[in-house]
């Protein structure tokens, strides 16, 4: 079987595959953006944001929220699994760069690192 993907970066194994916009390892469990998507990104001039796993954000995305989060202000924070939609990526303070409005608490910014791409 001919397969033209590269091997894992991190344990070597051939046996990769594709699974929606990244690569996935069998052996090791190890996943990852190709190369020349963020290449193609890079050279145009456009800003990346990537989820906790790897995932391309854009504007519209609904995330999940993968770790419960505390509120400043509220007794009780986002819990992890709570889904988002319709996000709006910007340039935020202290990386925060998702602009989102969450039910049950409103307008807020978040951090691409502490969702998923649902």
């Amino acid at each position: 079987m001919s397969n033209d993907l590269p091997a894992c970066p991190k344990c070597r194994g051939e046996y990769t595959y594709e699974m929606d916009a990244l690569l996935v390892c069998p052996e090791c469990g190890h996943e990852w953006v190709p190369a020349e998507d963020v290449a193609d990104a890079a050279a145009s001039g456009e800003r990346v944001i990537r989820d906790a796993v790897g995932n391309v954000l854009s504007d519209g995305d609904t995330v999940t929220v993968v770790k419960a989060l505390k509120v400043k202000g509220s007794a009780s924070g986002i819990k992890a699994g709570t889904k988002v939609r319709n996000i709006r990526l910007v340039d935020g303070v202290d990386g925060h760069d998702i602009d989102c409005r969450i039910e049950g608490f409103g307008p807020m910014q978040l951090k691409s690192s502490v969702v998923k791409k649902a």
